[in-house]
């Protein structure tokens, strides 16, 4: 298990615990007293850290390694009955995004999303879960191929915004994503979005036009990353905390400005630590939404849908 460093002082407490318990096995001494000592301890010190988060460290906690991604969340839900679908029938498949047919509970949905990797020649073949046009336009694909056939879809976003090279701005990464935007907007069929881990940017918003939108607890949703903010105002990252701060990019933000549905709980200490109740938990919001979205009419859900993000901000004319 890796540590972040706000996570320095559970590793300490944990290292007594294993070396408390390996005293007790080797050795005539009683020390059930002490390993429940430190047991309380521990417990107390992860509650007071988790419950006591920063935007920061949710960014962090957001991004840990150990954090299941896109496809962890695709086996979990489908059990076995995923299908993943290729291409943008245009440039190439884009590894960055993924997506294709699987069932939840007997219900086909649609599910896209990007991927990250877990080593360094995994992350770089999904580009970082940076997708360039063609992975917009493969999701928009397959969107369009849901709709035809009547199938929900579910978005699964968790990137740290779309590429931003050279090569993707000459094929047309702002138009891919404009388009994706205003399509989703009349798609007619229900849309589930669920931010599992880094919301960044149109990146995100590229596959984030959702009837439902929910983002898990230890996750952040902005239109810039931290760290980019702070080069930007203060021409160095050092400002990371404070741009986090600053930007209202946690879960616990958005839902008070109305700009997503609800909160998803992760375990104590995040996803990671209990991946199977984060998969149980997820599953639960996204059958309960679609039984909800499942209710309306084609043309009452497109219009709540579009009277969703009419009203979202405020401004004066």
């Amino acid at each position: 298990m890796e540590y972040l460093d706000f996570e320095l002082p559970i590793k300490e407490l944990e290292d007594q615990l294993d070396k408390c318990q390996v005293i007790g096995e080797e050795s005539d001494v009683d020390v059930t007293a002490t390993c429940k000592q430190i047991e309380k301890k521990l417990k107390e010190t992860k509650k007071n850290i988790y419950k006591n988060l920063t935007a920061w460290q949710r960014v962090q906690l957001s991004r840990h390694p150990d954090r299941p991604y896109t496809l962890d969340y695709v086996k979990a839900l489908c059990k076995g009955t995923f299908l993943e679908l290729f291409g943008d029938r245009g440039v190439k498949d884009d590894k960055a995004m993924i997506g294709g047919l699987g069932k939840i509970n007997g219900q086909s949905f649609m599910l896209i999303g990007q991927q990250k990797g877990y080593n360094t020649k995994t992350r770089q073949y999904r580009n970082f879960g940076m997708a360039n046009p063609e992975g917009y336009r493969k999701a928009l694909r397959l969107m369009k191929m849901a709709e035809k056939f009547g199938i929900p879809v579910i978005t699964l976003i968790d990137t740290p915004g779309a590429y931003p090279g050279l090569e993707a701005e000459e094929r047309g990464q702002g138009e891919a994503i404009a388009r994706n935007i205003f399509e989703m907007f009349r798609l007619q069929v229900p849309i589930i979005s669920v931010i599992v881990g880094e919301g960044a940017s149109g990146g995100a918003l590229g596959i984030g036009i959702g009837d439902k939108v929910f983002m898990l607890e230890n996750t952040w949703y902005s239109v810039i990353s931290p760290e980019s903010c702070s080069s930007i105002l203060w021409r160095s990252w050092e400002f990371k905390e404070q741009a986090a701060e600053a930007l209202k990019l946690t879960a616990i933000d958005m839902k008070k400005q109305n700009l997503i549905d609800d909160i998803i709980p992760e375990p104590l200490g995040g996803a990671h630590h209990d991946r199977e109740t984060t998969f149980k938990t997820v599953e639960e919001y996204i059958t309960k939404s679609f039984n909800e979205l499942n209710k309306l009419s084609t043309k009452d859900l497109i219009a709540k849908r579009m009277d969703k993000y009419s009203n979202m901000g405020e401004f004066n004319e």
